[in-house]
């Protein structure tokens, strides 16, 4: 599981607020805010909004997904895919197409169409959750 620092859109003071709660991954994140109510809870023992945990959470599930790691969190920050829900927006061809002008951007070598298909599966996957 990623460590919670990786996430892009958590404050600094959340952040550590988090992880005075024992957060400190992403999967304990999603573990701790899997429903509605412990959304709620989670952002009232932080002071943050249930929609910042949301936000929180689209991220993680994105730095979850399998074969994911820096360099893909890289990849598609380049291709201004943050989220599963920025995902999730894409169609198959503008999705591939950005994340091939992500790889050129950053002279990285672009991941398998296998892999690629494969994120993209594993997010309708989670969406349906």
């Amino acid at each position: 599981m990623p460590p919670l620092e990786n996430l892009q859109r958590v404050p600094d003071y959340h952040l550590e607020a988090l992880e005075r709660q024992g957060i400190f991954t992403t999967g304990l994140l999603l573990e701790v805010s899997e429903t509605s109510t412990r959304r709620q809870y989670l952002a009232d023992q932080i002071g943050a909004t249930t929609n910042d945990v949301n936000e929180w959470r689209d991220e993680a599930l994105l730095l979850n997904l399998a074969n994911f790691g820096p360099d893909e969190q890289a990849l598609f920050t380049q291709a201004e895919i943050v989220g599963l829900s920025d995902l999730l927006a894409l169609d198959m061809p503008e999705y591939t197409l950005r994340l091939q002008r992500s790889a050129r951007a950053l002279g990285m070598e672009m991941p398998s169409d296998l892999t690629v298909e494969g994120w993209m599966e594993q997010a309708h996957t989670l969406r349906e959750e």
